[in-house]
């Protein structure tokens, strides 16, 4: 039985797994390269760990230390140009470590993405319906990408460089104490007041950084509908109200990101101002200890270093977990709509039509959309191969349902459809739908060029085929007159084509596939006059030989069909020919008439 997935329609559902526990799973295939990057982090900490004590060793022992009487300035100098040479090795071993570990952790970042895109939208393509219809079309967009956009910084920068941040905390702690214990625990004096900013930002970036987010998707909510309805606005001359109403949501995008900007404008200056403090800190009392005799000059040296390697780190920690929960947040989006269940799936063995014929039959059939809300009420009917018949009613009764039944669309609660005598639940979605040709309506047409809207990138269907494709239906009447021909550049949903040349593109597709069952939906609804014959002819044509189905509200263009059935309130009232219908004197020629009149 259907049943609906409240998941799909509360946006607001929180995603109620470990959102980070599973991004990591996402890192499994590539823990090679993983560990590969964490050495290096532990070699570049060990690095920037060496390089002041490398200093402070060279000052204490070739320009401060105690020198023999005879011991030569040369000797010294060279002394000195060994640790300088050391120091140069030191940071090419830093830039090799540090160049290899950033295009290994890019590249991973990249790869792993690469593929939750396409998880996502190979994921999308087997939801169903139902989910479409109740889930807008920009937030499916947003999901596959900005909110991964927003994982690939954890992946290509967050992770490691927090990793890389702890460790680096954590060893300059451990060696400040095995150096000189008095003068680390100087060091560690402002870092309460450091962790106690830290604890604070993360809390107030937190806050502005929803802040943010929440008021630019409103503002591209304004902007997505107010640009698709532009036509309209102008129409009615709206202009005006609608730039001051968009004024408004953008200064409050303009707000939102001024106190983004504020909290890290106040953080970044104190921390650098405790640092600052810390290392003024260090050389009071560290010159005293100099002064003293109990450190050298050397260790005082590599303890100014390590303040400004420590409090760094601390910053950049605040600032990582910041990017981390935005991460985490954006994950939660994607896993919610990754664990969204198709309504309809595949069996695990599909029974296989050797050739589809394309007989229908409707046994008792019972179909709602949400729960026992039934628009189709024990509908039963039988189409022979090569049949044209024709559903009309009022709207609501039932005539898109019955559409949307066959292609497996959407699944029926009770009774079930069959084609060519087989249960449609016991094929596979892409045996159906492949057997079915639809043109509807609202036709679309994708960006690209005349041919590829054709085939739809079905390269299997050669330039040949989609040249007599739009022979046969007319298409190519209108194409020929184009700069461009088969090749013209078409914008997007086709815009620069008449409703009347869409049609026509959409019957050459569907005759390019060659299905053995033709759905008409609306299809001859808003013709303009030009292309109206073409339409008619192409329509006669494109039957030929087909099992068709027609919806249509004007009841002039499907009177030819065998056979007319006549819907009202989901059930079926009527059943014949144009003539039959007619002299039953009942729905059908109530509607005619009022048709005529």
């Amino acid at each position: 039985m259907l049943k609906i997935n409240r998941k799909t329609e509360n946006s607001d559902v929180r995603y109620r797994g470990n959102a980070f526990l599973r991004l990591m799973g996402y890192l499994k295939p590539y823990w090679k390269t993983i560990v590969i990057c964490l050495v290096l982090v532990l070699a570049l900490t060990a690095l920037e760990l060496y390089k002041p004590i490398l200093i402070g060793d060279a000052i204490d022992r070739y320009i401060t230390g105690d020198f023999e009487p005879g011991e030569m300035a040369q000797e010294r100098f060279l002394g000195v140009l060994k640790a300088a040479g050391l120091y140069i090795l030191v940071l090419a071993g830093i830039f090799l470590c540090s160049r290899t570990q950033y295009l290994m952790i890019q590249e991973l970042g990249q790869k792993i993405i690469y593929g939750m895109r396409n998880q996502l939208l190979e994921h999308v393509q087997k939801l169903t319906m139902r989910f479409f219809d109740v889930t807008p079309v920009g937030r499916i967009v947003t999901r596959i990408t900005n909110d991964t956009e927003a994982i690939n910084d954890l992946y290509a920068n967050t992770l490691v460089r927090m990793f890389r941040n702890v460790v680096m905390v954590i060893a300059l702690a451990v060696v400040m104490l095995s150096i000189d214990v008095k003068m680390a625990l100087l060091s560690f004096v402002l870092v309460p007041v450091v962790m106690a900013l830290t604890i604070l930002f993360r809390k107030l970036s937190r806050q502005a950084y929803q802040l943010t987010k929440t008021r630019l998707t409103t503002l591209n909510t304004f902007l997505s509908e107010h640009i698709s309805g532009m036509k309209l606005i102008q129409i009615f001359a709206r202009e005006p109200e609608k730039r001051t109403e968009f004024n408004g949501k953008s200064g409050e995008l303009y707000q939102a990101g001024y106190k983004e900007m504020m909290v890290y404008a106040i953080f970044r200056p104190s921390i650098y101002f405790m640092s600052v403090a810390a290392l003024a800190i260090i050389l009071a009392g560290g010159s005293l200890q100099v002064l003293e005799g109990v450190i050298s000059i050397g260790t005082l040296y590599v303890f100014t270093q390590y303040i400004s390697s420590l409090y760094n780190p601390i910053q950049e920690l605040a600032e990582q977990f910041s990017t981390l929960q935005a991460a985490i947040a954006s994950a939660e989006k994607i896993f919610t709509l990754l664990d969204e269940e198709p309504l309809i799936t595949d069996p695990d063995e599909p029974e296989k039509l050797p050739e589809v014929r394309g007989r229908i039959e409707f046994d008792h059939v019972w179909f709602a959309y949400e729960e026992d809300n039934y628009v189709l009420r024990d509908v039963s009917f039988v189409i022979e191969p090569g049949q044209k018949v024709a559903f009309v009613g009022a709207t609501g009764a039932g005539k898109s349902s019955i559409l949307n039944l066959i292609g497996r669309y959407y699944d029926v609660q009770k009774g079930s459809i069959r084609i060519d005598g087989v249960d449609i639940r016991n094929l596979s979605r892409e045996q159906i739908r492949r057997a079915i040709g639809q043109v509807q309506q609202d036709v679309f047409i994708f960006t690209g060029d005349v041919k590829s809207n054709i085939r739809l990138r079905d390269e299997d269907i050669t330039d040949a085929q989609v040249q007599e494709a739009a022979r046969y239906t007319n298409t190519s009447r209108f194409i020929e007159r184009l700069p461009g021909g088969y090749d013209e550049r078409v914008t997007e949903r086709g815009a620069t084509f008449s409703q009347g040349q869409r049609q026509l593109l959409s019957f050459a597709r569907t005759l390019a596939y060659d299905p053995k069952i033709l759905i008409l939906d609306e299809a001859t609804a808003n013709i303009d006059t030009e292309t109206e014959l073409w339409i008619q002819e192409a329509l006669e044509r494109l039957m030929q030989g087909r099992t068709t189905i027609m919806v249509a509200h004007r009841l002039s263009t499907i009177q030819h069909a065998d056979r007319i059935i006549v819907m009202h309130h989901g059930k079926i009232r009527e059943s014949g020919t144009h003539q039959e219908l007619l002299e039953m004197d009942g729905i059908y020629k109530k509607l005619y008439k009022l048709q005529l009149s």
